[in-house]
């Protein structure tokens, strides 16, 4: 009796198990037969109209890609009603490139694009598109990017992006001082660059005519940010006669807020570490 209870358990287990199966061609074919329609215009239900362009796809696959379009078409909202929809803030080029990868699977990535690119697939919510933009622009920082992806990484918050920008604008300050796009950083992105260690300058001075160059950019707007960009200058690096130099420039004299600044950060700025390029500077001068 005891066998024949045994036999009949393995017999129900038998008949309840189960196994899953996935068919990746399936998967892949699914795909490409979405895409053949969107090549071919067969079963398009809405026209997508960007910067006068028209884009005729298809409800059901816009929404199952982001939730942007989701939301749009299965809600209660006008656009669900409607043959076609105006779409604000996008670059067409950009927008077709979405499209393309939304029915293809396949992203395309430039210099050119990439922070349009970026900019919509945050607004449309394509997490594969921002993090594959994200990449593309920490690997693409240089010299001549690094101001530029800054101040765009500043604004989205990408982190990594930012970090490795910073980083690369202090290790060719000199330069990228001298560039247009450092003029357009706004007070908070320069006060932030031109407070850390890393900057690497051989003297103080540099900072000092970098601010200079910046407020001069912009003078009647820039001016009144002065008194708060002073105390990351580091005084206590200048000469007496650099710190008289600069205490007679006439942006400074100009504003008296900006003397009393000067005068109250010398006072107390003595304990501030030399920068970057200065230590890299007396290291070398020591072991000569």
């Amino acid at each position: 009796m005891a066998h024949s209870n045994s036999t009949q358990e393995i017999h129900d287990q038998s008949v309840v198990f189960r196994r899953s199966h996935i068919d990746v061609g399936y998967v892949c074919g699914f795909l490409g037969a979405v895409g053949d329609l969107q090549k071919e215009g067969e079963l398009q239900d809405i026209v997508l109209e960007v910067e006068g362009r028209r884009f005729p796809c298809h409800r059901l696959v816009l929404s199952a890609a982001s939730p942007y379009f989701r939301a749009m078409f299965t809600n209660d909202m006008a656009e669900s009603r409607q043959k076609t929809v105006v779409l604000q803030g996008f670059d067409a080029d950009v927008f077709e490139e979405i499209l393309s990868y939304i029915y293809s699977g396949t992203l395309h990535v430039s210099l050119d694009r990439v922070q349009p690119l970026y900019q919509a697939a945050d607004l449309l919510q394509l997490d594969f598109v921002r993090e594959k933009c994200s990449s593309y622009m920490a690997m693409s920082v240089e010299r001549s990017t690094c101001v530029d992806m800054y101040k765009f990484a500043d604004v989205f918050s990408l982190d990594v992006v930012r970090k490795d920008c910073l980083q690369c604008i202090h290790r060719n300050f000199v330069e990228v001082a001298c560039s247009e796009e450092f003029c357009s950083l706004s007070v908070d992105q320069l006060t932030e660059i031109i407070s850390h260690d890393e900057l690497e300058v051989k003297e103080e001075t540099g900072v000092w005519e970098a601010v200079v160059r910046w407020v001069q950019h912009s003078r009647e707007d820039r001016l009144q940010h002065l008194p708060s960009i002073l105390p990351h200058i580091r005084f206590n690096l200048l000469t007496s006669d650099d710190t008289a130099a600069i205490l007679e420039h006439p942006l400074v004299r100009e504003d008296p807020g900006s003397t009393e600044v000067v005068k109250n950060v010398v006072k107390e700025a003595s304990n501030q570490k030399p920068r970057l390029g200065m230590t890299m500077e007396m290291f070398c001068f020591q072991c000569t």
